[in-house]
């Protein structure tokens, strides 16, 4: 999820190296040069990739390789210097507008989210924000690879921009809560779709040694959106003239830009290939398992949001969720085995130990990066008492010193070739941070929640990327994408997961804490009214009571990321000692092509 997390295998030496990291930063299977003539529809682009992974296989293990490249990239009919510098400035831009979308979408809804609730007086369907969109963005995902792979690039991608504008819209008119939780599912569907499209389009591009640096130019957007999220957030909400609707309204204006550069400025050549049948087409897909694995998620994450808050966990209703939700997730686990080289995640890629390691230490970090992102600026706006503007600026801390130590740990990794060492350190630092956190008062003040945030984003930056790195380490040069994609569809479903279950926490915890400080008072009252309006509607003489209840239910809410921390160190026992190094070696022989 994180287009940081693999810049430190870049290897600008190697036209191979560079194709997987773009790959595998998109989460899209990748199709190696050398197999360019393998298209497998009609309407495919031409692209810079393909005559060069022809020239390459062409020139494998022969004098002058070099120049017979440079020749081969001197003829293509996509090369950057045919397209023209403006043209492909142009395109760069509405790539890059599209990355910024999304990263802002991660973010900006953060600050929102508690005026949302006091305008559709549904505290308790904060975690369904969250959680909508990630579901969807997870269980939709690998078919979106497919989908690049068997049709056009750039018809799947302004397919995959206007679903998630489609999805903006309807946020951003939403009359209730319900509905904005659909066009957040909506969006979500078509998040997936743009970010794989926009790291694939880049390799279409660009030559292969262009290529770091425009991944780097795009992570760097990526992280500058994260950082202006929250900020952007609290200034929409507390703007009475635009409201928090503009959180959503301004993906509208940028994406219909980005759609119209793709549409009518990038127009590569069409070119013919080997039909394939709709059946296989749809197997290619593996709707079944798609299918499977999103309602398997859906009635796990029903039963985490009902339990012990709508229903009794001992209520049928939640055991029968839990038990479906297992029996479909179990399903998903027979398809893939079943499926065999067809299966979205093969059985020769999760019974790889690093493969089980980078994802479960890739879901902690992830999961609880999320759900701290959520709850942090509740507790500024309830218990501090500040705007949503100025909560997304008390929460920078832990944004800027992600972003900050995210590039810290990708420049240390490519420098000592190992990269274990510093999931420890991020296992470690998260855990501290978030233990801190969970020590918070009412009058807490600057020097600690400045500190412990740093603390927990400077763990959570560190050692992001590690889990794609070890991948990439640990997989075959083919399985490379695949082990990529996996990572990520395992990070969006653990914080699609876990953000409910942290307002599964939250919620019980607020009941339960309401009934010990403010006995006889109506706690769902607190649940209806909003995180911002507490003050407004709590009698005087309860408010310092209802106050110590809120805080304490909302540190007790963030000991969730004190056990994701837990779970990434499960992870990283898992992983191997491999040097990056020797990987850079690995790729930069298969780009020769065979003796």
């Amino acid at each position: 999820m994180n287009p940081l997390a693999t810049k430190s295998t870049l290897n600008p030496g190697s036209t191979t190296s560079s194709g997987s990291v773009i790959n595998s930063v998109s989460g899209c299977p990748e199709t190696p040069p050398v197999q360019a003539p393998q298209r497998r529809t009609e309407d495919r682009d031409a692209s810079v990739t393909e005559k060069i992974g022809a020239g390459e296989a062409t020139a494998a293990g022969k004098p002058g390789q070099n120049n017979q490249e440079e020749e081969n990239e001197e003829i293509n009919d996509y090369d950057p210097r045919n397209l023209g510098i403006y043209k492909l400035s142009l395109i760069l831009i509405g790539l890059n507008l599209s990355v910024f979308l999304i990263g802002l979408d991660n973010t900006i809804i953060s600050t929102a989210i508690p005026k949302i609730t006091d305008n559709f007086h549904a505290l308790g369907d904060v975690g369904w924000y969250a959680s909508s969109y990630l579901l969807t963005t997870c269980a939709f995902q690998l078919m979106w690879g497919e989908l690049y792979t068997l049709y056009s690039i750039k018809w799947t991608y302004i397919t995959a921009l206007f679903i998630f504008e489609l999805g903006s819209l309807i946020c951003a008119v939403a009359p209730n809560s319900t509905s904005l939780i659909a066009g957040r599912a909506i969006a979500g569907v078509g998040s997936g779709g743009v970010t794989n499209g926009a790291f694939l389009l880049v390799a279409h591009l660009v030559l292969p040694r262009q290529r770091p640096t425009l991944v780097g130019m795009i992570g760097g957007m990526y992280g500058f959106a994260s950082i202006a999220g929250p900020l952007m957030g609290g200034a929409f909400t507390d703007n009475t003239k635009l409201t928090w609707r503009w959180c959503f309204y301004i993906n509208l204006p940028l994406g219909l830009i980005t759609g119209l550069i793709m549409t009518f400025v990038y127009r590569p050549r069409m070119r013919k290939g080997r039909k394939i049948s709709l059946i296989d087409q749809l197997k290619q897909m593996d709707l079944p398992g798609t299918a499977v694995i999103l309602l398997g998620v859906i009635f796990l994450v029903l039963a985490l949001r009902w339990g012990g808050t709508k229903y009794e966990w001992k209520n049928r209703r939640i055991i029968a969720l839990l038990a479906i939700a297992a029996a479909l997730l179990v399903g998903f686990v027979i398809i893939q085995i079943i499926s065999g080289d067809r299966a979205t995640v093969p059985p020769r890629v999760f019974c790889n130990r690093n493969i089980w390691g980078s994802a479960l230490f890739g879901s902690g970090v992830t999961a609880c990066f999320f759900t701290m992102l959520y709850y942090i600026p509740i507790w500024f706006q309830a218990i501090k008492g500040v705007s949503a503007v100025k909560s997304g600026v008390m929460n920078l801390p832990m944004i800027l010193s992600f972003v900050i130590f995210s590039f810290l740990g990708g420049t240390l990794t490519s420098l000592t070739g190992y990269y274990v060492q510093f999931t420890y350190l991020t296992v470690i630092l998260m855990a501290i941070g978030t233990g801190l956190l969970t020590t918070l008062k009412v009058d807490s003040g600057h020097p600690e929640w400045i500190g412990y945030q740093f603390i927990l984003g400077a763990g959570i930056g560190l050692g992001l990327q590690a889990a794609f790195v070890s991948t990439q380490t640990a997989l075959p040069l083919e399985d490379i994408p695949i082990g990529t994609a996996t990572i990520m569809f395992s990070e969006n479903l653990a914080a699609a997961i876990m953000v409910s279950v942290a307002q599964n926490v939250f919620t019980n915890q607020l009941m339960r804490n309401l009934g010990t400080h403010v006995p006889g008072f109506d706690g769902h009252s607190i649940l209806t009214i909003g995180a911002t309006q507490i003050k407004n509607k709590v009698p005087p003489e309860l408010y310092d009571a209802v106050l110590i209840a809120y805080n304490r239910s909302l540190a007790q809410t963030f000991y969730v990321g004190v056990g994701l921390s837990c779970i990434g160190l499960l992870g990283v026992v898992w992983l191997e000692w491999l040097s990056v190094n020797k990987v850079k070696d690995k790729l930069s022989d298969a780009a020769q092509g065979p003796p």
